[in-house]
């Protein structure tokens, strides 16, 4: 398969854009995670808390998903494709990850995060310890970093000279 010059630019630009959105998100969380867990004001820790539960997880996802599918969709009709080159293979693979991690371990502890905004608000002590939220976007935003430097450098070469390398050198032990 491959595409149109322009389509494959389009294709090219939603990716980029993408990444960009979800860089901005995890900029974002980063931002509320640092309000709702300082020794600012309770209302703008709990409302900071409250905005992360409510409003960040689902674009975050958006924008995770249509990077992750418009990287696929560059990767099997370029010629870089899809597990071609170990820069492309590295950066699906944390793609789908961060996908993964957004779904399983941060999207179920939004809830418990907004009772958490709602109790401080209130002048309460909140049932559940937030400061886990420290991880996410210190995670995401060092793999999307690291996926943008590979983006950049394009470094190991391909896969099939490295395999190739490695049957060479099996053999003649």
């Amino acid at each position: 398969m491959k595409l149109a010059p322009r389509v494959r630019k389009a294709v090219l630009t939603l990716h980029i854009v993408s990444a960009g959105a979800w860089i901005g998100i995890d900029v974002l969380v980063a931002v509320l995670v640092g309000v709702g867990l300082s020794g600012g004001s309770d209302a703008a820790r709990g409302l900071a808390l409250r905005a992360l539960a409510e409003y960040v997880v689902s674009p975050m996802l958006v924008s995770a998903l249509v990077c992750l599918g418009s990287g696929l969709l560059l990767g099997l009709a370029t010629k870089w494709g899809l597990v071609r080159y170990w820069w492309v293979a590295v950066k699906l693979v944390m793609n789908v990850l961060l996908c993964v991690l957004i779904v399983v371990a941060l999207r179920p502890g939004m809830p418990e995060v907004g009772a958490a905004g709602e109790a401080i608000e209130a002048a309460q002590v909140p049932a559940t310890d937030v400061s886990f939220l420290v991880f996410p976007p210190t995670v995401s935003l060092t793999v999307l970093a690291a996926a943008t430097l590979l983006s950049v450098y394009k470094p190991w070469g391909r896969v099939r000279q490295a395999a190739q390398g490695l049957t060479a050198v099996n053999a003649g032990a």
